[in-house]
């Protein structure tokens, strides 16, 4: 059974939340463009469109939505926290709309708005009375709650269990469109949001592009597979990636998918409370070098960071990476997923996540336990 959605009091307290990092940064207002920080604070998912449709976050004032009249009543019906409206006719303009409601002050806006929004506030506010709400925003959901947690453990769960039924699918001649259709089809039997949010399938060579290659091939005997793939759960994202191989894996592929393994296995012994966020990076390439891999991002070795945060964004910060210092700290959520390319022959990418505990890290799925059975202890999970 899927857990709860967020409930009104858990988006209430986000916005007691904001509203008092405003109080203690001097800010008049935040802005919440139609963004998942709009879905976060407010429970409004809107798909963004050049017309604005945003929430103004005043501390002591009403939270308040700004939206197009004729969109006033689909708006209305749709948002999960209760407000006042400030609308706007097609002639006028929803900037202004904002400057009236905001007659001092700095207005933080936040960063995933559009560059169009950005200008137009400019205009009518001046530079110097804007800044970026990242520094507020990006703080409050990096720190998820029990709800979001159990959200995810639950997303996660659907996914591992469309691969599962991916790997006992397989059959020669299929191609990776068709994998993907059918992941699609598990995810939506499972009780996803939707079917798939995202889905790579690659075989062979192809597997060495960290996104998976433009064609559409035929899986082959003795190819390498590699399936990474995501559903959602009232917003709240999993993005697991198996490997393996279709036949018997060749010495160099069994020997890199140990490396690799045991790549994800020292990122998650270096996910310690009170660490940077980089450190778990540089524990994975440090083990790499010493393993004749890298150094850096060179390949044969892993061409990218170590991890993403994750939650109502697939890929949200803070990350595992080089110059990412933010502090690791109870409710983060993270990738683990150091990808090893042989450029040109194969690539290898296992991906699971882990969140931060008062006792460190946990992982949300166990990884891989191994090349011939990668599915080896996975109970099959129903709807």
């Amino acid at each position: 059974m899927n857990p709860p959605p967020i409930t009104l009091q858990e988006r209430r307290q986000r916005l007691a939340r904001l509203e008092a990092a405003m109080e203690a940064q001097g800010l008049a207002a935040v802005l919440i463009d139609a963004t998942t920080s709009l879905r976060y604070f407010t429970g409004l998912v809107w798909r963004r469109s050049e017309r604005m449709i945003a929430a103004l976050v005043r501390p002591g004032k009403p939270l308040t939505y700004i939206c197009p009249a004729f969109e006033l009543d689909k708006v209305g019906g749709s948002i999960g926290v209760p407000g006042e409206f400030l609308t706007w006719e097609e002639h006028e303009s929803p900037y202004a709309l904002v400057a009236d409601a905001v007659p001092t002050g700095i207005l933080a806006v936040d960063e995933q708005a559009p560059v169009f929004a950005w200008l137009g506030l400019a205009e009518v506010f001046g530079v110097d009375r804007l800044r970026g709400a990242d520094r507020l925003i990006t703080p409050l959901r990096a720190r998820k709650s029990e709800a979001e947690i159990a959200l995810m453990t639950r997303a996660k769960a659907l996914t591992l269990e469309a691969q599962r039924r991916a790997h006992g699918s397989l059959r020669a001649g299929m191609r990776g469109s068709e994998v993907a259709a059918f992941i699609d089809r598990q995810h939506r039997a499972l009780g996803a949001d939707g079917g798939n949010t995202f889905c790579i399938v690659s075989f062979g060579a192809d597997t060495s592009l960290p996104h998976g290659g433009e064609g559409d091939p035929e899986l082959r005997e003795g190819d390498v597979v590699l399936i990474d793939t995501g559903c959602a759960l009232d917003g709240y994202n999993a993005d697991i990636t198996r490997t393996y191989v279709f036949g018997e894996p060749t010495p160099e592929v069994r020997r890199i998918w140990d490396l690799e393994h045991a790549a994800q296995a020292a990122a998650f012994a270096a996910a310690r409370l009170g660490e940077p966020c980089e450190a778990v990076d540089a524990a994975v390439r440090a083990f790499l070098k010493a393993s004749g891999l890298g150094p850096d991002y060179q390949v044969p070795g892993t061409p990218h960071r170590t991890g993403h945060g994750i939650g109502l964004d697939i890929h949200e910060a803070p990350n595992l990476v080089r110059g990412d210092q933010t502090l690791l700290d109870v409710g983060m959520c993270f990738s683990n997923e150091p990808m090893i390319v042989v450029p040109g022959q194969f690539g290898i990418r296992l991906e699971d996540h882990f969140h931060m505990t008062e006792a460190g890290a946990n992982w949300f799925t166990l990884p891989q336990p191994s090349l011939d059975e990668p599915f080896r202890g996975v109970a099959p999970l129903a709807a």
